[in-house]
């Protein structure tokens, strides 16, 4: 099957790859363009792994048509801080020691993100619920919670 040109902004660039027509947004962005943040963890949109901002939304990359992209705004983890000048919600984890495994990290910060985008104050059961979709099977979401909490009160 021909691929087809994919034209979005990712990241804040504009880019064009060729996809196949069946082609996931997270293999597009694994596979094609080399953005290995987002993870694939379980292919059916459970584990949050692959979370990605879409238009400023958190969506599960392994669930979105790379087509369905086109013409749109994609943000990765890749894309939310800079070398030098991490996102906060990236500081607060590492200051706080987050990260075990760090294999569902990328997902939960995306999350967490959007969810500070839409509520820049969330109380602790709001913050629990904003991360709800992204599964962690090294530790408890104590430590995460506080990170997302930190955030939200130093105004992120």
């Amino acid at each position: 099957m021909p691929k087809i040109v994919l034209d979005c902004t990712i990241n804040d660039e504009q880019v064009e790859a060729l996809v196949r027509p069946y082609e996931t947004l997270l293999e597009a962005l694994r596979d094609t363009l080399g953005l290995t943040g987002p993870k694939e963890g379980c292919g059916t949109g459970d584990c949050g792994a692959c979370t990605v901002h879409l238009d400023g939304l958190p969506v599960a990359s392994c669930l979105v048509l790379a087509m369905q992209a086109r013409g749109r705004t994609v943000r990765t983890i890749e894309g939310l801080g800079r070398p030098g000048t991490p996102h906060p919600l990236q500081t607060a984890f590492v200051e706080l020691g987050v990260a075990q495994c760090g294999f569902c990290i990328p997902g939960v910060i995306m999350s967490a993100a959007a969810l500070l985008e839409e509520n820049p104050a969330p109380s602790e059961d709001e913050i629990r619920l904003g991360i709800a979709g992204n599964l962690c099977r090294c530790t408890g979401y104590t430590k995460m919670v506080a990170a997302v909490s930190g955030v939200a009160v130093r105004g992120g």
